[in-house]
């Protein structure tokens, strides 16, 4: 979650709800059978004998926080509180999987930021509880968003996820004034987009499936938005044409940082870097703190044949702006400013979201089960799952 420019208020009335929605969850879990009980030992590990259970579901929700998971509690279109599943390696605030009784949906919610991510895509994609070969992974969650590429409410699918935050760090007023960022890429001394760096860890740049990503733009294009009549009102005061539209919905590339990072300084930063990280093909559209830690969980997990890395889709809606409008400063945008685009992004990963997990599940036959095949570059920089990265120094990447 990255949602940038809400008000003190209304983060502290979010952090109510969001723990509101933690404590239900917690309570569901425990009024609701764990169907791996009688299977877990007296050292809490869960029995070899789980591995009957075999699990097979045609979609998986990746939510990373209560609020981004209750969307799709108590829904008359599913219930994924029909099974809930302990597994081991989970977070301590979410250590269950809920899926449907037939397994066909299930969702999971891993917390926030990269380390939780990566550690919860990492135990399921391994647990023997389910197999993961064919199914299709939704991260839907919310996010910071560009005025420049789009309006709060929007809903974002990505074909590149970036990891901005990836590089040597200064505070700006330590270096001289013909810097316009402390970001710099590695292994070079100036800020991006001047020079590639020469070093990577590999995790900087993913990229997925563009086929499927326009099958779930498409699906998601059927859904009726939400939106606040504040939120349109505020949106106005942006000089963008993008940011004064309606919610819609996008190709809308994503950044990963673990910092919470605000302000047109920072934002320009992070876009210059993923200009020329993805050789230009990429465009900075949305701000999370996740979505490279998931994708590279679940690349390591296709380097395993756990899972199928082409049937990864990226959503994210805009909570919030990245950056404040003219005449206001970074800080009394993020702190004071309530721009009232949190409701709607909400409302609408649910919304766009059940349009991409029908549509998956009613053309299986025809469409998705054997995969929808690529006509882009799909995996990390490095080539790690076969094919040249249309991005990057491939294969000379220096010492990392």
């Amino acid at each position: 979650m990255h949602f940038l420019g809400a008000a003190v208020s209304a983060v502290l009335a979010v952090r109510g709800v969001v723990a509101l929605a933690v404590a239900n969850t917690t309570a569901t879990n425990s009024a609701i059978a764990d169907d791996t009980t009688a299977n877990t030992s007296s050292d809490g590990l869960v029995a070899s004998s789980t591995a009957s259970y075999g699990i097979k579901p045609k979609v998986v929700i990746i939510s990373h926080f209560g609020l981004e998971a209750s969307v799709w509690y108590g829904i008359k279109d599913f219930n994924v509180l029909a099974r809930n599943i302990t597994v081991p390696g989970f977070s301590p605030r979410y250590p269950q999987a809920h899926c449907t009784l037939n397994g066909e949906i299930c969702q999971v919610t891993t917390g926030e930021a990269e380390i939780n991510t990566a550690s919860t895509i990492s135990a399921l994609a391994l647990s023997p509880l389910f197999d993961l070969t064919t199914s299709y992974f939704l991260v839907a969650g919310i996010a910071g968003i560009n005025p420049q590429r789009g309006s709060t409410g929007s809903v974002g699918f990505a074909r590149f996820a970036v990891q901005v935050a990836q590089q040597y760090e200064f505070d700006i007023r330590d270096l001289g004034d013909n810097f316009t960022t402390g970001y710099i890429p590695y292994g070079t001394q100036v800020p991006a987009p001047a020079q590639y760096p020469t070093n990577v860890y590999g995790t900087e740049v993913f990229e997925v499936n563009a086929s499927l990503q326009k099958l779930a733009i498409a699906l998601a294009s059927k859904a009726k938005l939400s939106d606040d009549p504040a939120a349109a009102a505020y949106r106005q005061k942006y000089q963008f044409a993008a940011a004064k539209k309606a919610p819609s919905v996008l190709a809308c590339d994503v950044s990963t940082s673990d910092n919470y990072f605000h302000g047109k300084i920072l934002g320009d930063a992070a876009a210059n870097f993923t200009t020329l990280m993805t050789d230009g093909k990429g465009v900075y559209c949305t701000t999370a703190q996740e979505d490279n830690a998931t994708l590279g969980a679940l690349l390591r997990a296709a380097k395993a044949k756990k899972v199928d890395f082409k049937r990864a889709i990226v959503m994210r809606t805009g909570a919030a702006f990245d950056r404040p409008p003219p005449g206001e400063s970074a800080f009394q945008h993020l702190f004071y400013t309530d721009v009232d685009g949190f409701g709607p992004s909400v409302d609408n990963i649910y919304l766009a979201g059940i349009q991409v997990v029908k549509g998956i599940l009613r053309d299986w036959a025809p469409t998705y089960k054997a995969g929808v095949q690529p006509t882009n570059y799909v995996g990390d920089i490095f080539g790690s799952l076969g094919g040249v990265p249309d991005f990057g120094p491939y294969p000379n990447f220096g010492e990392a």
